[in-house]
Order: structure tokens, then sequence, then C-alpha cells
């Protein structure tokens, strides 16, 4: 189990190859069906804007962003479950949403599972709306395929 550190000064930066370790553990903790190592590296290989969320001792957080054609589809946003409700999230988000305005990007996307309330509740009170509803979006806690979660679609202007 990991402790929170004493001190909670939390930086963002940009992502590392050798960030990967710390951000597969952040990821396992936070999501029931957590990203893969390749599809990390295949996000910094295409040069997405990957972020991580760092104390002095250890990644807490990552985001993961494309911007394109004028929109940004934010694609992952992960805080270690120790440290969510601290504003940590809310500031990852509003980084990453800067950093796609200076892209010139005029809309940002989303996704996210209709179970997790709070993080629904974090991109609401940032001015997402929903926009549809993804059947079947997410593979269930259990993994059973017969049973998945719905994904709302969410989005607001830049």
């Amino acid at each position: 189990m990991v402790a929170a550190p004493q001190d909670m000064s939390v930086a963002l930066r940009v992502m590392r190859e050798e960030d990967l370790p710390a951000v597969l553990a952040c990821e396992r903790a936070g999501y029931v069906s957590p990203w893969s190592e390749a599809i990390f590296r295949d996000c910094l290989r295409v040069r997405y804007c990957c972020l991580v969320a760092q104390t002095r001792e250890m990644i807490i957080g990552h985001g993961i962003m494309s911007v394109a054609a004028g929109e940004c589809h934010l694609l992952n946003i992960c805080i270690h479950p120790l440290f969510q409700r601290l504003g940590i999230g809310r500031r990852l988000l509003r980084r990453l949403l800067a950093l796609a305005r200076r892209e010139d990007a005029d809309t940002a996307f989303l996704e996210v599972r209709v179970s997790n309330r709070s993080a629904v509740a974090l991109y609401r009170s940032e001015g997402f709306d929903e926009i549809g509803v993804r059947k079947g979006y997410y593979p269930s806690a259990d993994r059973n395929p017969s049973r998945r979660e719905d994904a709302l679609m969410m989005a607001r202007a830049l």
C-alpha cells in the first residue's frame, strides 16, 4: 500500500518513457480495466499530450489528450485513489484544456463511465455537457463480456 507523502506539493509535467512503470501502477490502482503499457507507449510515440502529476516522492496521476482539426479528445485522466478529491484531477484537466487552446482547439470531448459519479461531477463543474451515450463502451468490473458499462459522451467549448 502507498502512503500519502508528507509534502503534498504537486507538479504537472510532460510524461517521459521512464515514467511508464509508475504511470502503469497508478493506472492499475485507479481503473478496473487499465490501459496497457503498449497503449501508453503508442501515445508517447505519436506525440499526444501526455502529462504526469508528481509529488517529490512519486507520480500520483496522469493525463493523455490528442489534439487535431480544432478538437481535443481527453483520452485518459487518472489520479491514484489515495490522492483523489484533493483538486489534482481538476488541475490536470485545466492544464490539458489550456494546452489544447494553445493548439487552437475550440472543442473538447471525452467519454466517462456512467458509474464514475465523481468524474462526471468534475467534468460538469468544468463546463462539460452530456452529448450522448456509448452503449457497452467499457468492460465491466468483472470483465464478463456479456456485461459492459455505458459511457457518457461529454463536450465543452474552449
